[in-house]
């Protein structure tokens, strides 16, 4: 039986830590989806594209990526990306459409409820 490590990375691990404290303090459980996402393996995380946020997000929109924001294709509204790592094209790309760019802590400081906090992956 092989024994199941998760990530080695100490600051996704810290990062993991604080997303299922916070999840039970708030008593949301949006918090602890991303980190369950957040665990897998890598090559399963999440590797979202700048067009693919703009298809499927709205001007105002909040989005959480358990894995990476790469810098493929264009943004044409403002969103607020909050993710694991984000590429320099793709954080260029979002700032210049009017959109903002935060660690996920950044945004459970602002957010803790997590209230109309789109995941995507």
């Amino acid at each position: 039986m092989v024994k199941r490590t998760g990530p080695t990375d100490i600051n996704l691990r810290r990062l993991i830590r604080y997303l299922r404290k916070k999840s039970n303090e708030e008593g949301v459980n949006v918090w602890k989806d991303i980190a369950w996402r957040l665990e897998r393996p890598r090559r399963q995380r999440a590797e979202v594209n700048v067009s693919k946020i703009n298809r499927y997000t709205r001007d105002g929109d909040t989005v959480v990526v358990p894995g990476s924001v790469l810098g493929a294709g264009k943004l044409e509204h403002k969103v607020t990306v909050a993710a694991w790592k984000v590429s320099e094209t793709a954080r260029k790309k979002i700032v210049e459409a009017g959109g903002e760019v935060l660690t996920i802590e950044d945004l459970i400081e602002r957010n803790p409820k997590g209230s109309g906090v789109v995941i995507m992956e």
